[in-house]
Formats: C-alpha cells, structure tokens, sequence
C-alpha cells in the first residue's frame, strides 16, 4: 500500500495483534520524513504495544517497554539510530515536559513516538504524524494515521 498522505486520514480496521508487524511498516511508509509520532487511546487500547512494533520495524536492536515512570525511554537501531518513546501521562505540567529537553529530542531528526500528547500541546512541532487507536473488542483495534503540517 503506497497512499499519498498529507493533512487527512488513513483508517485500519479490525486490526489484530498478529497483524500489528505488517502495519507497523505501512505505517512507516505513509509517514515518510516525520519523525514525531503522537499516538493516543484510552488507556490499555494498545498505545505500546504498537510503538513496540513500530519500533521493530525501524530494527531497534533493544528490548522496548513503557516509559511510565522515566517519562522517556531511548532506544538504538541496527543502524546506531535513536528511537525516543515518551510516555507523558504522569507529568503534572508541560514544563516539566520542556525541562527534560522534550523538544531538543523532538528537532533531533530521530523517531520520537509521544504517548498522552494532550499533556504537551504547545511542544508539538508543526510538523508530526498522528495514530490514533479506538477499541472495537477484546482482539481488534481500529488504527488511524494522519499526517499535519
């Protein structure tokens, strides 16, 4: 699947665990140059889990888990390439976010996938790619990406 993307969306439904591999890569592909990835669902919808594969695609070469408590994990890829992934759910304020050079991470140029994005607005760059996942029932997700900027 090769769709030309840009300021609208691309929905996935009915997605599956064992299915999440291949879409990671489809997901890639319709994002191109955007390294900031925000995804966002309710909690348990499956946010890590998909950053996990994501990750896989991109060949992190080290074991990905949530970054809840450290608020950012990092990761490198068989190509010594960063991967960010961010979980800002416990932080009480986007300073907080600013004081750990969340945006020094963010104009890296590397990957930088961004869970609870709501808790930092104004840090977003123009320029970010959007994955949204709503529940549909206990084994499938709906999955939509958009790009903005």
């Amino acid at each position: 699947m090769h769709p030309e993307v840009r300021d609208r969306e691309i929905e996935f439904k009915h997605v599956t665990l064992s299915q999440l591999d291949s879409l990671a890569g489809q997901l890639l592909e319709i994002m191109g140059e955007v390294r900031v990835v925000i995804v966002s669902g309710e909690m348990g919808a499956g946010k890590t889990t998909l950053i996990k594969a994501l990750g896989k695609a991109l060949e992190v070469t080290d074991t990905m888990s949530s970054p809840t408590f450290s608020i950012v994990n990092e990761y490198q890829t068989a190509r010594l390439k960063n991967v960010y992934h961010f979980d800002f759910y416990r932080i009480k304020s986007e300073k907080e976010a600013f004081d750990i050079g969340t945006e020094e991470y963010f104009y890296s140029g590397n990957y930088s996938f961004v869970e609870w994005p709501e808790k930092i607005p104004s840090l977003l760059p123009d320029n970010f790619a959007e994955i949204k996942i709503t529940v549909e029932n206990d084994t499938q997700r709906t999955i939509e990406i958009s790009i903005h900027g």
